[in-house]
């Protein structure tokens, strides 16, 4: 609460003691940051034990790693090889990927700093020295993110697609955008005062507002006028009053402050001033209080919409009395505030996307599918029974995912299905096929992960929607999430019962099919089948069931069987026996598997990681990873897959699956890799898809053993692997 006239007024005034014990915080952290910062660095060779493996040099920065993905992406935006709106895009993706980035990693640090919890990361860097790195580099991108867009914009303009700041309305510009305000915009907004009769409103999560300084009554007072986020960022200006040729637009908040005393009637309107806030959007469960995990989970969304504030971008002339009011208020230390002139939200970019201009975007493509939406089921279940079927996302279609599903709705031979539903997107068909199946007298069992991260709330709606159908609806466990993608057919044939599995990198959602990269496998192998329904009855049911006869599954024993996997790649090396490890996974930062990997270097195994994202693990380390090359591809797809294969000596193993090399993955998720057994199937990942990652120069990026990427050395084809995988997957097809 604000001190002085009434407590809410804009006279200058005292701190309260909720400011005083913010002072006292800052004091203890400056106590706190005494401790002297570790210097991460590769040492030299001399100067490097190569037993001990635990030295905080040889790992790089989990939460500075991510920021140098981002900033990979946000490179693509700055890729005049791309096309313009695809450039845009990818400004809209680095931005919403910094928004989750506060959201999740620096709220979670900020809240173990405030609580006295102390975790030193394997880099070194104790809880307070991680905040200020991650704040330091993500402050530096949001000014990276504003540079791009100030970069992209005269292209756009170049393109006849022009965005108009309020110094470039016409008087007939300015007029229409006046009674567009009237009519569209003016009655969807809410001004809040703040007064003894009106508290401090409630701001929500990524928000934008405008703190609106009036002249009411005699007094000085504020009111908060939030930006509605159901209008689009991007108001149309009709082509006869442009003062460009082509599309032109205006901001939606630029039309808001232009007209805002239309809220204040009878008042002079003395500041205003734009402001967005991001808070605390980690979901936290305690396992203690979960007897319904459904209730809990709704519950806790509740609470994030208090969520501790992570970081406030204010405009740069905000006066610091209005700045005040907002900072004692919020309770927040001036450290999470940041002053900007530039545009805020870079997020809601997206909607430029959607401008049709084909010119200006990929050339579109039509991914070939294994079955047609009218295949017999029966052709479908006979092919299974005897081949493995692959299918690559989204070179190949997700409406293959789909057929089988639709199949086993339609077989009246089919007697069960069983289901994990993770991230499921909107308007999903197979929501519908599964109530389909559950109406045509099949049993159907769903897991939906209630925990899956912003997706709570649509899983929620979704679970509720299933169990209003009569389908056996369960939420997983309070204490891990399930990310396994299980699908189990159950089908009654004329030798007794057959099962059928789908399994995924990716989740069952048709719309992320289409930019993400995954695999799906379908398979009737018996083994596998019968581990996947003992894992369906783990989920469902009770079991403490500790040995499976060929999945890897976490929490159970996928971390030891990887751990075995990787250290007999390491005996054969020592053996003299060529040794090579090539994995694919989204991230790699548990310090025990990283410890592992440089442990097969030193042997002698050759290892290729392709790291999209994260990678903790410093590659050609003299005398620990020399053997170690890392790579990542960011490019027109978000490369999602994940493959772990190994030579072992000539009997190589493929496993393809839903985990990473993280922690959370290894040990506080339901995660499976499941065996790839079809000779041909490992031939076409191994020789195609793997080789075709390792070949890239256009679209990879190298790390060295300082944390840096670079491109590797450019050969004469230029060879992007995505598009090669475009016209592999179509060649094939059309043979």
């Amino acid at each position: 609460m604000m001190a002085g006239l009434d407590r809410r007024t804009l006279m200058d005034s005292p701190r309260d003691a909720a400011v005083a014990e913010r002072r006292r915080h800052s004091q203890r952290k400056a106590a706190h940051q005494a401790a002297p910062r570790p210097v991460l660095r590769i040492v030299a060779p001399a100067d490097l034990d190569p037993g001990d493996l635990k030295n905080p040099a040889l790992y790089i920065n989990r939460e500075l790693s991510w920021l140098e993905f981002n900033q990979r992406v946000l490179d693509q935006a700055l890729d005049a090889s791309h096309p313009l709106l695809e450039r845009v895009k990818f400004l809209a993706i680095a931005a919403a990927n910094l928004d989750e980035f506060f959201m999740i990693r620096i709220a979670t640090t900020q809240k173990n700093l405030r609580e006295g919890i102390e975790d030193v990361a394997p880099d070194g860097y104790n809880t307070q020295q991680q905040l200020e790195a991650m704040r330091s580099h993500a402050l530096r991108m949001l000014q990276e993110l504003a540079a791009c867009w100030d970069r992209l914009r005269p292209l756009l303009g170049a393109e006849h697609i022009t965005l108009l700041d309020p110094d470039g309305w016409t008087p007939q510009v300015r007029e229409y955008l006046n009674s567009y305000f009237s009519r569209g915009i003016c009655p969807v907004l809410t001004p809040l005062a703040f007064d003894p009769g009106h508290p401090f409103p409630l701001i929500s999560n990524l928000s934008k507002n405008f703190a609106v300084v009036v002249r009411h009554g005699g007094r000085t007072k504020f009111a908060r006028v939030k930006v509605p986020d159901v209008l689009p960022r991007f108001i149309p200006v009709p082509e006869s009053l442009s003062p460009s040729k082509g599309l032109t637009f205006v901001f939606l908040e630029d039309v808001i402050r232009a007209n805002i005393h239309e809220l204040f009637p009878g008042t002079q309107v003395k500041g205003i001033h734009l402001f967005r806030i991001i808070r605390d959007a980690d979901l936290e469960i305690e396992q203690a209080e979960a007897d319904d995990l459904l209730e809990t989970v709704e519950t806790s969304l509740k609470q994030l919409r208090h969520g501790a504030i992570a970081l406030v971008q204010v405009d740069s002339d905000m006066p610091a009395r209005v700045l005040n009011i907002l900072v004692e208020n919020f309770g927040i230390d001036d450290d999470v505030v940041v002053r900007t002139s530039d545009r805020l939200g870079f997020g809601d970019w997206m909607q430029l996307t959607k401008i049709h201009r084909p010119e200006l975007k990929d050339p579109p493509f039509s991914p070939p599918f294994l079955w047609g939406a009218d295949e017999e089921p029966e052709v479908i279940f006979d092919q299974l029974r005897y081949q493995d079927q692959l299918v690559h996302h989204p070179y190949q279609s997700f409406a293959s995912v789909e057929g089988f599903l639709r199949a086993a709705v339609k077989d009246p031979h089919v007697v069960a299905l069983k289901m994990t539903l993770y991230r499921i997107g909107p308007n999903s068909p197979l929501i519908d096929l599964l109530i389909e199946a559950a109406e045509a007298g099949k049993q159907v069992a769903v897991l939906v992960e209630l925990k899956a991260r912003f997706d709570e709330r649509n899983n929620i709606i979704w679970a509720r929607q299933l169990e209003s159908h009569g389908i056996h609806v369960v939420y997983g466990f309070p204490d891990i999430k399930t990310h396994a993608k299980l699908c189990l057919v159950v089908r009654q044939e004329p030798d007794g019962i057959q099962m059928y599995v789908h399994t995924g990198t990716g989740n069952y959602n048709p719309e992320t099919a289409k930019v993400y990269t995954d695999f799906g496998l379908f398979t009737a192998d018996r083994d596998i089948v019968a581990d996947v329904s003992e894992i369906f009855n783990y989920l469902t049911g009770y079991s403490n069931q500790k040995e499976f006869r060929s999945l890897l599954v976490a929490p159970v024993q996928l971390r030891t069987r990887l751990s075995e996997l990787i250290a007999r790649e390491t005996e054969h090396a020592r053996a003299g026996r060529e040794a090579r490890i090539i994995i694919k996974v989204n991230s790699i930062t548990d310090d025990q598997m990283i410890r592992i990997l440089y442990k097969a270097s030193q042997a002698g195994v050759s290892l290729d990681l392709l790291v999209r994202g994260i990678c903790s693990l410093r590659p050609a380390v003299p005398g620990v990873s020399d053997n170690i090359r890392v790579r990542s591809i960011v490019g027109r797809f978000l490369e999602h897959t994940r493959i772990y294969w190994f030579k072992n000596g000539g009997h190589e193993e493929m496993y393809i699956g839903s985990a990473d090399l993280m922690e959370r993955n290894l040990d506080r998720r339901v995660e499976t890799l499941m065996p790839i057994r079809d000779p041909d199937i490992v031939e076409q990942l191994r020789d195609v898809v793997l080789a075709s990652y390792l070949r890239d120069t256009d679209r990879a990026m190298v790390l060295d053993s300082t944390g840096r990427y670079a491109r590797p050395e450019a050969a004469s084809d230029g060879f992007n692997a995505q598009d090669f995988l475009l016209k592999h997957y179509s060649e094939s097809h059309n043979d």
